[in-house]
């Protein structure tokens, strides 16, 4: 029987679409966010893919401690985009090493929404989707070889190990002593060794794994699947609803006369 997400309590619709529908939705709004670079475009897709987020069991609380990287990522790019572009319009700060008009306002605006708009649909599929499904799909419906297919699914279920190591890791060292306190230079040493620690473990287990895996047959001649990978009608909704969301980001940039080519350097 097939195992669906609980996210927020209750079963989210978009688990039990395909894998591959999901990323066919992405890719469709993430290839009309890397065409322009304007404000519109991306304050519109952001504000539906916020309003399917719901679909996906994710409330607010959970997207800022999935996507908080993300999310800074985006405000730190787009602050320094605002302070770095070439000025245009009225001054809107001058503080003799910097300034920022209401041109590169606009462009850092831009620049944080596209970068949000971007990075959203990545940890809204990634929420909502099983590794297991996706290796089934990719596997009996892209036609991937088995051994890439294996090993990405083994690298997504590592991804949480490697969260718990790394808190193990630090606990090992606070109880020696080591970065629990300390100059600023101290601690991003201790941080530096904490993080070479995991480098080290990451290699020995994928080491483990991938013999493991070998022993068993993995990636070896014809294989049989316990679950079917298959296409449904709210696999043609979800690929419909990101053409869909394309479609309107796209239709509002050009409306407001905002839309513009990133190759056209303007």
């Amino acid at each position: 029987m097939r195992q669906e997400l609980n996210l927020s309590g209750g079963t989210a619709v978009l688990t039990r679409a395909n894998p591959l529908s999901k990323f066919a939705a992405v890719f469709l709004v993430t290839l009309v966010l890397a065409l322009s670079i304007d404000w519109v475009s991306a304050s519109v897709a952001l504000a539906c893919e916020l309003l399917l987020f719901p679909l996906a069991g994710l409330t607010l609380t959970l997207l800022w401690q999935r996507g908080w990287p993300l999310i800074l990522a985006a405000a730190v790019g787009g602050w320094s985009t605002s302070i770095l572009a070439a000025d245009s319009g009225r001054t809107l700060i001058d503080v003799g090493i910097w300034t920022m008009s209401e041109g590169s306002l606009e462009t850092g605006a831009g620049f944080l929404l596209r970068g949000l708009a971007i990075a959203l649909p990545a940890v809204l599929l990634m929420s909502c989707t099983d590794p297991t499904d996706l290796a089934d799909a990719l596997a009996q419906k892209a036609r991937l070889p088995h051994r890439f297919v294996l090993g990405t699914l083994a690298a997504m279920r590592l991804v949480g190990l490697m969260a718990e190591e790394w808190q193990t890791i630090g606990m090992a060292r606070r109880a020696r002593g080591v970065g629990s306190r300390g100059s600023v230079g101290q601690r991003i040493k201790a941080t530096l060794g904490q993080s070479f620690g995991l480098l080290v473990q990451a290699i020995r287990r994928a080491s483990r794994l991938a013999v493991t895996m070998e022993a068993r047959g993995f990636g070896g001649g014809e294989r049989t699947w316990a679950r079917e990978s298959t296409f449904s009608a709210l696999d043609v909704w979800v690929v419909a609803g990101g053409a869909l969301i394309s479609g309107l980001a796209v239709t509002a940039a050009v409306s407001a006369g905002t839309w513009n080519m990133v190759w056209l350097g303007q």
